[in-house]
């Protein structure tokens, strides 16, 4: 009897899967698009690495704070300790904590950039979250130079309680400092930037800026809608709803970012000359 050939599979990774349209995209092609939906216009959620890449000049990156790792204050526990929940997170980014810190340069001009990474933990905001990003607000200070906050978040950290809740207020008032001296702060709010992070610094920029299509809450909409057991009006707490509402300054697609920052540096710049 003839053997029948087993059907062949696709290499793992090779497409990925749209989670709004259900579309198949050859990996390679969603890279060069930016990792955009060429169908739907869905934004994938990007790693802090890869948005590093997309925003700064190559090869300019200087990451500062990197030893900085969570401890477990509150000895918590859920279906495992906190600090193994650390342990899994960290070998699967290969990140310390949920944000990325440095110096780098936007078209030859230097910048203070921290990122949040949704990869790691939600990009939930704990004590050493909020300690990278004050530090990165003092070094804006210390060399004057325009400070970048990139979210991509869940809120505070639930595993470090009011330690996480805490570092609302610290951010908030490092931002105050930062204004004061007069240094620019632009904030750009990823898919999603909610919870204590949109409370705080997120919500703070001189230029508050989102990617299309973001959900940017306090509250997710669906717990909204179950406490107040309300039909919620269309695109509720998503980029173009909060920019229609005053919440936001600006929404740019992914491949112009790059060049709004350029041009937003070079602005506040000539302003700060003319003062």
């Amino acid at each position: 009897m003839a053997k029948i050939k087993s059907e062949k599979k696709a290499p793992q990774g090779l497409f990925k899967k749209c989670p709004k349209c259900d579309y198949s995209i050859y990996s390679k092609e969603l890279e060069e698009n930016l990792w955009v939906c060429p169908k739907c216009n869905y934004y994938f959620r990007l790693d802090s690495r890869r948005r590093l890449d997309l925003l700064i000049d190559k090869g300019t990156f200087k990451e500062h704070d990197s030893n900085l790792t969570a401890t477990d204050p509150l000895k918590f526990e859920d279906r495992i300790s906190y600090t193994k929940r650390l342990d899994q997170y960290k070998n699967k980014t290969n990140l310390n904590e949920a944000v990325l810190s440095g110096e780098a340069a936007i078209a030859d001009s230097k910048i203070i950039i921290s990122i949040l990474d949704f990869s790691f933990m939600g990009g939930s905001m704990g004590a050493v979250v909020g300690e990278k990003i004050c530090r990165a607000i003092d070094r804006a200070i210390k060399f004057r130079v325009p400070l970048i906050l990139v979210s991509s978040s869940g809120g505070a950290r639930m595993q470090e309680g009011i330690v996480s809740l805490m570092q609302m207020a610290k951010t908030s008032a490092a931002i105050s400092r930062l204004s004061e001296e007069r240094i620019p702060y632009f904030s750009l709010m990823c898919d999603p930037t909610s919870g204590g992070v949109s409370a705080s610094y997120a919500m703070l920029g001189d230029v508050n800026i989102s990617e299309p299509g973001a959900l940017i809450a306090f509250a997710g909409p669906r717990v909204i809608k179950q406490t107040i057991n309300e039909e919620l009006p269309p695109g509720f707490q998503r980029a173009e709803f909060l920019l229609d509402h005053g919440m936001l300054d600006m929404v740019v697609e992914r491949d112009n970012l790059r060049e709004t920052f350029k041009k937003l540096i070079v602005f506040f710049s000539d302003k700060e000359n003319r003062q």
